[in-house]
């Protein structure tokens, strides 16, 4: 019986062996199936706030690429500073693809993250009176200043490029949906 033994704890010791390597095995499998789960959970945004303060590109709407280092980030908006000090504030749903990113993301967005977004950066143009460009994701262009700013537009006197919003100078008003900007930058002065 004494010969057997050796055999046994063979048997056994491989039987533990291969138990171990399934354990490990389905661990695995377990943290890549959480892994999909918790980058399924992610937006856009998520993906962009560790590439804040780095140069990336993107691929916009009506726009093509624009290059710069990213300022800032809203709920759904971004501001972009360009190498020739052009700043474009930039909708979410307007960017088509990005590069420059690094593989890390982060979803830990402060509450004050997720209130601010392209309609409070388009209200306070409106307060300040900014003259803007703005491009639509057709390409189209409207140079003017934002007068109003509602839950899924804007309006937009549109008047000459450097010239201040006079009512003398308006040649128009136009109401512009949110879904239909591409992308938006402070007018020459």
């Amino acid at each position: 019986m004494k010969a057997d033994a050796p055999r046994w704890a063979q048997l056994f010791g491989d039987l533990e062996s291969q138990g171990a390597s399934l354990d490990g095995r389905e661990q695995l499998g377990e943290v890549a199936e959480r892994t999909r789960i918790e980058t399924g959970r992610l937006c856009l945004v998520d993906r962009l706030r560790p590439a804040q303060g780095q140069v990336v590109d993107l691929r916009c709407a009506g726009v093509g690429v624009l290059t710069g280092r990213l300022e800032w980030l809203g709920a759904d908006c971004l501001l972009l500073s360009g190498p020739s000090t052009a700043e474009w504030l930039v909708p979410v749903a307007a960017v088509l693809a990005v590069t420059g990113m690094s593989r890390w993301s982060d979803a830990a967005a402060g509450q004050v993250d997720r209130r601010l977004g392209l309609r409070s950066a388009l209200r306070r143009l409106a307060r300040d009176r900014v003259g803007v460009g703005i491009v639509l994701i057709d390409g189209g262009s409207i140079t003017g200043t934002v007068d109003r700013v509602g839950l899924d537009f804007l309006e937009v006197a549109e008047h000459p490029a450097g010239e201040p919003r006079r009512a003398a100078s308006v040649l128009r008003v136009w109401t512009v949906p949110l879904p239909g900007v591409a992308a938006i930058r402070r007018a020459a002065v």
